[in-house]
C-alpha cells in the first residue's frame, strides 16, 4: 500500500481521537461546574472549541481526498 493511500486512514484516526479526547475532557468539566466551579468549566470549553474547529477541517479534508476522480 502507497504511503498516500494511509493519509486519510490516518487523518480519519486522528479525527477520531479528537473527538474521544473532547468527551472524556467534558466528563471532568460537568463534574466541575456541578460543583461551583462555572469559571473553570467555561474555560475548559473554550480552550475544547479548538478541537471542534479542526475536526471540521478534517472532516472537509477527507471528503476531498475520499471523493471519486
Amino acid at each position: 500500500m502507497p504511503n498516500s493511500d494511509l493519509l486519510p486512514s490516518l487523518l480519519f484516526k486522528l479525527n477520531e481521537n479528537q473527538l474521544a479526547l473532547d468527551a472524556a475532557i467534558m466528563e471532568p468539566s460537568n463534574w466541575v461546574e456541578q460543583r461551583g466551579s462555572a469559571e473553570v468549566a467555561d474555560n475548559v470549553r473554550g480552550a475544547l472549541e479548538a478541537l471542534d474547529k479542526n475536526e471540521e477541517f478534517i472532516k472537509m479534508t477527507l471528503a476531498v481526498m475520499m471523493a471519486p476522480e
